[in-house]
């Protein structure tokens, strides 16, 4: 019972590792623009010196990209494909799209405008590597990525 249950949670969070991940060119990639993003975003985001304490990098760097990979791009990412989101537009599925405004509109509840929608980009960027792999696993690894390095750079909590 206990192992259906983990098998069942795996599939629907579409958590599978990944061989030859760091390989592969959309993910190195996608690990290479967070540099233009962590400067745009220092910019225009810089925080308070001194602020980035252990439970902040638990927090972004760990926490909140296992729960927000989990959520918008395995559960509700994965439904929509399944539904037949996955129909693309410009490249990108109606999926992948929903998701990105989704998680804006989420990030706009605890964040300003300007902040909601500079991660519109990244949005777009992890549900192509979740879709690219099947799995979330890409995701919340360049998730943390972006979060730890804006973190690092801008000491913004």
């Amino acid at each position: 019972m206990h192992n259906g249950l983990v098998r069942a949670l795996t599939e629907a969070l579409a958590l599978h590792p990944i061989r030859g991940l760091w390989r592969d060119r959309h993910f190195v990639l996608a690990l290479l623009t967070a540099l233009p993003a962590w400067a745009l975003l220092t910019a225009l985001f810089p925080g308070p010196a001194g602020a980035v304490t252990p439970a902040a990098l638990l927090y972004r760097v760990i926490l909140a990209p296992l729960v927000e990979e989990l959520a918008f791009r395995g559960a509700l990412q994965g439904w929509l494909l399944e539904a037949g989101w996955g129909r693309r537009l410009l490249g990108l599925s109606r999926a992948n799209l929903a998701v990105s405004v989704l998680f804006c509109a989420a990030h706009a509840a605890f964040h300003p405008p300007l902040w909601a929608l500079a991660v519109a980009v990244p949005s777009l960027v992890l549900g192509h590597l979740r879709e690219r792999f099947g799995s979330t696993v890409p995701s919340i690894l360049v998730h943390g990525w972006y979060n730890g390095g804006h973190l690092l750079l801008s000491g913004a909590p």
